[in-house]
């Protein structure tokens, strides 16, 4: 018998339709009836392609008793923190207060009125291997609200207070000394009072050693032997790697780029690549990069197109281009749908199995290869008799093998083997955010290929936003069965306007510039925080929660708040409106004082901080008759602003005929020439 998700769009709330919870979503209607019946409301938090999410739903909202228990006890509340990211963000905030840690499945008890009193994460259904059972802080959490309910009320109250501390409370307003800095950084450092004063910022930070502090911290951290920083699980965070190119390229520090560069190669090498069907599963759950947490999610693999399209710019490395491409061909073919549209995951489970889908004895292999093919595709990637995980095999080149092989036409018959053998669940809900993710990872592959696909690829899916996602300068989070869901959060606003700026920088098309523009004008409108700076997670168009946070930290995404800065940069940068640049510095203010806690936790910001005390360089192309702009393009670095001419004008002309390049850098523009001075 259906509960009340049956008629929502999420593929995760309609994974639970069919549980003898009686689920409901996040509506009034459930809130009103706890008030009415005077219970508490258990709120479970997930994702579809969760895999402890699965476990949970399998051992416990499956379980008849459990069921029971919460069905007489407490209205139960499902929301899919992918289309929710507010809910999620203020309850993992309680959930990290009360329990100092947090993930998914996030399960959280509330009183009627939405205030958090008790948190966990995955709880098994009876107690074991010292974890209370599901079924056990049922009961106790029944008990005490019907006999201790003031406690509990008492208990929600105190939290509640914790998550509405003013956030910069314990920031510190205090000038950062400047002993150290090189002239180069105190120039900097008084230009940068200069403009924050003029943009009306009372006590102007100077935080010039935020970048150098957290590159000290990465390097502390660096996994010498197996690449990485910090130990298992092992995430990729690819704006943490982008950071540090570009601080390394600023400041020549080799000891950084070779651990970045030897990171890269080790997450290529290992089991979180998916050597025989490209793209990269979530994390590394050892130290190696061998064992994955094996769902795919959309936006790593974006963010890793990114990273390696960057380190092969900087190094030349083919195997650096090699996994961007094949990367961007993983979502091309499994996570694209027919108007262009880019899909959010596939899940880590088969037939109710982990990893199955991935996993390999040597005798399938053999089977299908033949024992000659066999055996040379065996040795390759490390695939052995005994297995290298529960018997069976991760294929990888953490042995040492070369990256670069001739095993396309075996890679494409297994691939289609376990593809109708083992089909993996697709979460096919189309998020703006992570789409405009990918928008930006292809038109920069673009610019690094010169593969007219990669954009137009970008362009469809900017068109599929505009006519599904957009209704005029509003966004929704989501799209899914022709029903867009839920106004858009900040995230939503900040990537759509950096993808419309990167699909600008790519083709000079006016019309994503004056789009960025309108996307930032409404982000402002309504998120920005006139009193204290930054931008509010969810805005004047959205459901008011308990608490309305801000979210600066860099995690698995880089925050909303960081992008803004970054999308602020470059209309200042590109358009020159003086508008733009004090909005920016208002912005760069209080990112910094956020930052200055733990650097290394706010990379992207960091970058575009870097980008403002460095402005990239500025080139302008004029084609000849005989050069195409996308080999011309393709030759040319990321980090510059670029505009490439198609005929020659009266400020640029042709320098003996042939396609001529204005290079400036600085105040300083060298004079025209016939080769790229850089």
């Amino acid at each position: 018998m259906s509960n009340h998700l049956k008629d929502q769009s999420s593929p995760y709330l309609l994974q639970h339709a069919e549980n003898p919870v009686n689920w409901y979503p996040w509506t009034q209607e459930a809130f009103d009836k706890a008030v009415r019946e005077n219970k508490p409301v258990f709120l479970s938090i997930g994702y579809s392609t969760c895999h402890w999410c699965h476990v949970m739903e399998r051992e416990s909202f499956e379980n008849q008793r459990i069921a029971g228990i919460l069905n007489q006890s407490f209205i139960s509340i499902k929301v899919d923190r992918e289309e929710r990211p507010d809910i999620d963000s203020v309850y993992m905030a309680a959930c990290q207060v009360m329990t100092g840690s947090g993930g998914w499945p996030m399960s959280l008890f509330l009183t009627p009125e939405k205030k958090p009193f008790f948190a966990g994460t995955y709880f098994p259904p009876v107690s074991k291997n010292g974890m209370p059972g599901f079924d056990d802080i049922l009961l106790s959490i029944a008990d005490l609200w019907k006999n201790k309910q003031k406690d509990l009320l008492d208990a929600a109250q105190d939290i509640l207070a914790h998550l509405k501390e003013p956030e910069n409370s314990s920031a510190s307003r205090g000038k950062q000394k400047k002993a150290g800095a090189s002239y180069r950084e105190q120039k900097n450092a008084d230009m940068f009072h200069r403009k924050q004063e003029k943009a009306g910022i009372s006590h102007p930070e100077i935080h010039i050693h935020l970048p150098e502090k957290a590159v000290r911290s990465f390097f502390k951290s660096f996994d010498r032997q197996y690449g990485g920083f910090g130990s298992a699980p092992k995430f990729p965070t690819p704006h943490n790697l982008l950071f540090l190119m570009l601080y390394s390229r600023i400041n020549t520090t080799p000891n950084i780029l070779e651990q970045v560069f030897f990171t890269l190669e080790q997450m290529r090498r290992g089991g979180i690549f998916d050597h025989i069907g490209f793209g990269f599963s979530r994390y590394s759950t050892d130290k190696y990069f061998l064992v994955p947490h094996f769902e795919k999610m959309l936006y790593d693999n974006a963010l890793l197109i990114l990273a390696y399209c960057a380190a092969y710019k900087i190094s030349g490395n083919e195997v650096f281009l090699d996994t961007a491409k094949k990367a961007a061909a993983y979502v091309l073919r499994d996570l694209t749908g027919r108007k262009g549209e880019f899909f959010s995951a596939q899940d880590a489970d088969s037939d109710g199995e982990e990893g199955k889908f991935y996993l390999w004895k040597e005798e399938e292999i053999y089977r299908f290869l033949g024992q000659e093919r066999g055996r040379r595709f065996c040795t390759h990637f490390g695939i052995t008799k005994q297995g290298n995980f529960e018997g069976k095999n991760i294929p990888n080149l953490l042995h040492g093998s070369e990256i670069l092989d001739n095993f396309e036409g075996e890679k494409e018959l297994l691939h289609a083997y376990r593809k109708t053998h083992f089909p993996l669940h697709l979460d096919d809900k189309i998020l703006t955010s992570w789409n405009a993710l990918m928008i930006c990872a292809l038109t920069v592959l673009y610019r690094v290929t010169g593969d007219p696909g990669y954009l137009s690829s970008a362009q469809k899916a900017q068109r599929y936003i505009e006519k599904n996602l957009a209704y005029g300068n509003t966004l929704y989070v989501s799209f899914r069965k022709h029903i867009r869901f839920v106004k858009g959060f900040l995230d939503e606003y900040a990537y759509y306007a950096a993808a419309l700026l990167q699909l600008y920088e790519a083709t000079g098309n006016h019309d994503y510039l004056e789009r960025a523009k309108q996307i930032c004008g409404e982000a402002s409108r309504q998120f920005s925080d006139e009193n204290n700076g930054g931008y509010f997670l969810y805005g004047l168009e959205n459901e008011s929660l308990i608490a309305r946070p801000k979210e600066t930290y860099d995690g698995a995404l880089p925050s909303g708040n960081s992008v803004m800065a970054y999308c602020l940069l470059r209309l200042s940068q590109i358009t020159g409106e003086d508008d733009y640049e004090q909005m920016f510095l208002r912005q760069l203010h209080f990112l910094s004082v956020q930052a200055s806690h733990y650097p290394a936790g706010h990379s992207f910001f960091l970058l575009t901080l870097l980008m403002h005390l460095h402005p990239m360089p500025t080139v302008t192309v004029v084609l000849s008759d005989t050069d195409r702009k996308e080999d011309i393009l393709k030759d040319l670095p990321l980090y510059a602003d670029i505009r490439i001419l198609k005929e020659e004008t009266g400020e640029y002309p042709l320098l003996n005929g042939k396609t001529t390049y204005y290079a400036c850098k600085g105040h300083i523009c060298l004079p025209p020439s016939n080769r790229y001075p850089g």
